[in-house]
């Protein structure tokens, strides 16, 4: 039965690996895929207690997003489930746990799509709005547009009844440290300590940050539910220390988040956002299923081909049988997959079965 389940969590090394029909199993009727970003992630960068919170953190989201679906629920409400518990997880790059950028702001940003129709929104720069992928579905549902970005984009949120929080909700001590850290190498002036940030040492119940993670901090969700819909979607903080307005792959439809019933494939990425933006890589996968190729086939050519022209990261990948692919050039990506006839499971190295 693993050799079912080999190419679904393997990163590089994934790129022949055989299935024996006899073990093949009925397509289920939901299933879920979850990233938590792809990156330089080592097991000898993370101690057994952070390995252990990490996994720990997937399951949750796994468990909110496959109750969901094992309801009756539609693939948009799980991917939405899945992705509101790792934004509120300071861990992971997103919500609560969001880089800082080089003016000390957290600015957020994620994307949603709808596979049964192709309606789709997105938002950036989001500063006081706790759950950006509601703000992404609002946008995608009770506007006539697909992306909003700023202080617009959060007074729309507002405006929607979305839950409002103050700046300093998102503020975590590991995030301005390894903001500090970044500035410092760079040579770059650091900002004033957010006056309402926590006290130095506030935090100190919140779990360390890994000794030299290098991570590209993005979570999302891909899903099939049981009418045979697929959605996906996306949110980030960004990059650390990012200036301009910088704005990555996450919220651009067809380049981080992209989602298609008829095409069969549903993606959310993770990793070098300018590369993934070029390479339009969410909607070339999804034109590869289209064209008769399997979730990992596609998956697996398309991140070659952003390594091809200097891009790493990864991409999770949702196929209209419930088959899931997971794909990535990096040491590891933080991952997880369930659905209706198998367990749960999760993994953060590119070598886990």
């Amino acid at each position: 039965m693993k050799r079912l389940h080999l190419p679904l969590f393997l990163g590089a090394a994934a790129l022949s690996l055989c299935v024996t029909p006899a073990v093949a199993q009925d397509a289920p009727r939901w299933s879920l895929a979850i990233h938590g970003g792809a990156g330089v992630i080592e097991r000898a960068s993370l101690t057994p207690e952070q390995d252990a919170a990490y996994r720990a953190s997937l399951q949750k989201a796994l468990d909110a997003g496959s109750a969901v679906l094992a309801r009756g629920g539609a693939a948009l409400d799980a991917v939405q489930a899945a992705i509101q518990v790792m934004e509120d997880d300071p861990l992971f790059n997103a919500g609560r746990g969001a880089v800082f950028t080089a003016a000390g702001r957290n600015e957020l940003d994620a994307a949603v799509m709808n596979g049964a129709d192709l309606t789709a929104g997105a938002v950036a720069g989001l500063t006081t709005t706790r759950h950006p992928i509601a703000a992404a579905r609002a946008v995608m549902e009770r506007s006539p547009h697909v992306m909003l970005i700023g202080a617009g984009a959060d007074a729309f949120a507002a405006q929607a009844g979305l839950e409002q929080v103050d700046p300093s909700y998102f503020f975590t001590e590991r995030r301005w440290q390894g903001l500090v850290k970044a500035l410092t190498e760079a040579g770059q002036p650091i900002p004033d300590r957010p006056a309402d940030a926590p006290a130095v040492g506030a935090q100190a119940a919140l779990p360390a940050p890994p000794l030299n993670e290098r991570k590209f901090g993005t979570v999302g969700a891909v899903a099939l539910d049981a009418r045979g819909d697929l959605a996906a979607g996306t949110s980030t903080g960004g990059m650390t220390a990012k200036r301009w307005g910088r704005v990555g792959d996450a919220p651009i439809i067809g380049a981080g988040t992209y989602a298609s019933n008829a095409d069969g494939c549903a993606v959310s990425a993770t990793g070098s956002g300018e590369y993934f933006i070029r390479a339009t890589v969410a909607r070339d996968i999804c034109h590869r299923t289209a064209e008769g190729a399997s979730v990992q086939t596609a998956a697996r050519a398309e991140i070659d081909e952003v390594g091809a022209i200097g891009g790493d990261g990864g991409v999770i990948v949702m196929g209209r049988d419930g088959a899931p692919a997971f794909a990535m050039n990096t040491p590891g990506m933080y991952r997880g997959g369930a659905s209706s006839n198998t367990t749960a499971r999760v993994a953060i190295y590119a070598d886990e079965d």
